[in-house]
């Protein structure tokens, strides 16, 4: 017996997305059956060009607070089940496709379904940077919005992992300041951060190079002990960025340690750390972890950032410098060769096999770069 197809209601709140509305509604076609959008105080053309697409626009005086206006826009709802965007998010062709077909067939057992979000992609086009998000969710359980900066869906229950992809396009935010606004203003007010409030409040303070403001920020996150494991990672990394930034490799290198308190050793930290020893001319050591990057077996459902060229082609990359400055040029053409399996049109890896070949005396090139 076939399962009734769900409806869904796609829930959003906007404020001046005239750029990009109109792409994200059109890349959703077909999908929803009813678009509830909540406007937090539109003054350009977005309202005008969603009622092309829905009447339904509701007004919520924005009082500096996501949850809040989410919550908002969940409780406007009448389907089955809510799908959320931003309106710089798109579904690819193909992605939409994989959509329309889970709707007709999703076990109506399933409370919530989480997708892969896709935030940066090469010259090719192909994903180089992405994380899950909880996008689907059944309207009767009632889930709950939480935080008023880079807020969070709370679910439980029965949780589908699919592979249907939602594809960040964004233009350049106009209002850059405004999360860490956000901050400042409730910590002059006195309130007390939960763990997950300071370790996004040290990334709005990193993305703004407040470093030594950063740092002591992430380190009392961390001292919570209570962050979430991939939170916490991404607290030692930019922790260890940091100190570089302010040429404390001894710090650095510590915090880059730090991460595997938390989880088995990462591809990402793996490769920072192939980076400090390279860097510090230890060679060697940049092989241990650039050859251990390899080795890595890629995380099936990560819910953390993940870098692609980290797991793929930018470990051979750097162990070709590596066996390069180790005099060992047979290993550094061969792992350089690896690296132009995933990305051939490196111009750096185009380089370093013109010179490799070369030095093996296969070709004449010049000195890696």
């Amino acid at each position: 017996m076939e399962n009734k197809p769900i409806t869904i209601s796609l829930c959003m709140i906007v404020r001046n997305e005239e750029v990009t509305i109109a792409r994200c509604l059109d890349s959703v076609q077909g999908i929803p059956d009813e678009i509830v959008i909540v406007d937090t105080g539109s003054t350009d053309r977005t309202k005008d060009i969603v009622r092309k697409y829905t009447d339904r626009i509701i007004d919520f005086t924005w009082i500096d607070d996501f949850a809040a206006a989410r919550n908002f826009a969940f409780s406007q709802a009448a389907k089955d089940y809510i799908l959320w965007l931003d309106a710089d998010d798109v579904f690819a062709e193909a992605d939409r496709e994989k959509l329309l077909k889970l709707k007709k067939n999703l076990d109506p057992s399933i409370d919530v379904v989480n997708m892969p979000y896709l935030l940066a992609f090469d010259q090719s086009g192909a994903a180089t940077f992405s994380l899950r998000r909880n996008r689907l969710v059944r309207r009767s359980k009632n889930f709950r919005w939480i935080g008023a900066v880079h807020e969070y869906l709370e679910v439980y229950g029965s949780i589908f992992n699919s592979d249907i992809c939602v594809t960040h396009r964004g233009i350049q935010e106009n209002d850059s300041d405004r999360n860490l606004r956000i901050y400042e203003k409730r910590k002059a007010e006195g309130e007390s951060f939960s763990p997950r409030d300071l370790y996004y409040y040290g990334n709005e303070l990193f993305d703004h190079q407040f470093h030594r403001r950063a740092i002591k920020v992430y380190r009392e996150f961390l001292k919570t002990g209570q962050g979430w494991v991939e939170d916490n990672l991404s607290a030692c990394g930019k922790l260890a960025e940091c100190f570089e930034k302010l040429g404390q490799k001894d710090k650095e290198l510590e915090y880059l340690l730090k991460s595997f308190e938390y989880t088995i050793p990462r591809a990402e930290f793996c490769c920072r750390l192939g980076f400090y020893f390279l860097g510090a001319k230890q060679y060697n050591q940049g092989v241990f972890w650039y050859k251990l990057a390899t080795q890595m077996e890629k995380p099936i459902d990560s819910w953390g950032p993940r870098i692609e060229a980290c797991w793929t082609w930018l470990p051979h990359l750097q162990l070709c410098v590596c066996y390069d400055r180790l005099g060992k040029h047979q290993l550094a053409y061969e792992h350089n060769e690896v690296a132009r399996k995933y990305y051939r049109d490196n111009p750096q890896i185009l380089f370093n096999k013109k010179y490799l070949e070369g030095v093996l005396g296969i070709g004449k090139g010049d000195e890696l770069n």
